[in-house]
């Protein structure tokens, strides 16, 4: 869980520490540095700072998630497990701004990959339903409302689901 410049710090660290061991003839913790230095740089394009991120999102920090999710290096080299948390924070992060074109794009994304549950993945359908309701689609609000009746699960989605139906209905 650290940023890039931690972890290219540790990079760092390991490759001195594995070049002194080879100095001292010491091959098997040459070897081990080697491998945590590996795992450390395999860490930073398939986990990246998502998990540090996720911490200051959740914690209404948005700003600073924003800075370490721009730290990411490719988003789709990312793990699936992890793609799914960036592309919905990123899309939260521009609802927040309300650039509701990039929001919709970072939801469409996060619509393909796993996220925490069900109930997450019908949050992001709510969403996208929202914001076609936005621009006045009733077809694709409609159908993304469709697909979150199927996954919700809490009182609060179902909720928000029949009101979205609602003003849906009212157009």
């Amino acid at each position: 869980m650290y940023n890039s410049k931690g972890r290219y710090a540790l990079m760092i660290v390991f490759a001195i520490a594995g070049l002194v061991c080879l100095f001292y003839d010491q091959y098997q913790l040459a070897f081990l540095a080697g491998f945590l230095f590996a795992f450390v740089l395999w860490s930073h394009f398939k986990q990246s700072s998502i998990l540090l991120a996720s911490k200051y999102f959740k914690n209404g920090d948005h700003a600073r998630a924003e800075k370490l999710l721009n730290e990411v290096p490719n988003a789709d080299r990312l793990a699936r497990n992890r793609r799914g948390y960036y592309e919905f924070m990123r899309a939260n992060i521009a609802l927040k701004k309300e650039d509701y074109e990039a929001a919709e794009f970072h939801f469409q994304i996060a619509s393909r990959f796993p996220l925490g549950g069900k109930n997450d993945k019908a949050f992001v359908m709510i969403h996208l339903a929202n914001l076609a309701l936005r621009k006045k689609d009733k077809v694709r609000s409609s159908a993304y409302l469709e697909k979150a009746k199927e996954l919700a699960l809490t009182a609060k989605a179902q909720d928000i689901i029949s009101k979205i139906e609602k003003e849906v209905n009212s157009l």
